[in-house]
């Protein structure tokens, strides 16, 4: 019998259609601590990441073809272990658009409305309406990462009036951006843009990718926000950024190292906001990741092969 591992506690109606969609099949339902090392040396798929899908899924003997992870992304898992076995590997890309979008615009309003200092004042019961109140209408944000993530930004972002100017890989063009570059156009969006989003992937290409030139080709009105991955930027090159007035301010969900020690100077900086990796959670998590799963597992079982979010070992994402 053909046996699937499907974790994270979904719920019973979520897995009563994964059942229905798999008839004859064993399936396993629970969190990594409630199944036994031998499940996932048996398991076919495996729907979820945890420490035993690589020590026993990829055993020589084990019988994993396909895996379907949790999160969009992917450069924790062992990319060169999962190709060498042959097995598939498929992201949740295309479920966080909405909350990650979400988050960065409350970053963005909180910059432009000064809500950020006003929480901070309200803390210590301070009245004090000082400083300076901008809106997004009319600014330029600059999308590092045009993905399904970065569309949406834009899709947002041309309700508030902003013009959007996008940077991926391949340079086409997409709706919704007023212009598409790939890499080599970097520093010409940074230095046009008044909100920057790095929505990047971590691979080899985008390491440290905003080191101090970046930081350097940015408006020093300008504020960078992170929702890709923490160790795609120097985290010591945007401190000295912030410090110095290179940049205005930072809006990080990610940060490299993760968690952010407590005595990191970022916590101090009254022009940062950071929020712990939370930018992709939502109360529909579970139930859009269902969907997605259901979605390649017919697929799976029609053509042997997911038709969704297939990651690219070569490119790690």
């Amino acid at each position: 019998m053909r046996k699937m591992i499907c974790m994270h506690g979904l719920t019973r109606e979520q897995e009563d259609k994964i059942r229905a969609a798999a008839p004859g099949w064993s399936i396993l339902f629970g969190r990594p601590s409630e199944l036994d090392a031998e499940s996932f040396r048996d398991a076919e798929v495996v729907c979820g990441w945890c420490p035993a899908v690589e020590t026993e899924g990829l055993r020589p003997d084990s019988k994993l073809r396909w895996v379907q992870t949790w999160s969009a992304g992917v450069d924790k898992l062992p990319l060169d272990a999962l190709a060498a076995k042959g097995v598939i590997l498929t992201d949740a890309s295309g479920i966080h658009p909405i909350q990650m979008t979400e988050t960065a615009f409350a970053m963005m309003l909180a910059f432009a409305r000064n809500v950020h200092t006003a929480i901070r004042n309200q803390a210590k019961g301070v009245w004090d309406s000082s400083g300076t109140f901008g809106e997004l209408y009319g600014q330029t944000i600059g999308i590092v990462g045009a993905g399904a993530i970065g569309g949406r930004l834009a899709r947002i972002a041309k309700a508030f009036g902003m013009r959007t100017l996008g940077v991926r890989r391949s340079g086409r063009p997409a709706a919704d951006f007023d212009a598409m570059t790939d890499l080599t156009g970097l520093h010409d969006v940074l230095s046009a843009s008044d909100y920057v989003v790095n929505a990047l992937p971590l691979t080899d290409e985008t390491r440290g990718l905003f080191g101090p030139d970046a930081f350097r080709s940015m408006k020093r009105t300008a504020r960078f926000l992170n929702i890709g991955r923490g160790a795609t930027v120097d985290t010591d090159a945007l401190v000295e950024a912030l410090r110095d007035g290179t940049i205005a301010g930072a809006g990080l969900d990610v940060t490299d190292p993760e968690p952010l020690p407590a005595d990191h100077p970022l916590w101090k900086m009254d022009n940062v906001i950071i929020t712990p990796h939370t930018s992709g959670l939502t109360n529909r998590y579970k139930e859009r990741i269902t969907e997605l799963f259901l979605y390649n597992l017919q697929t799976y079982l029609r053509e042997g092969r997911p038709a969704r979010n297939i990651v690219d070992y070569e490119r790690r994402y």
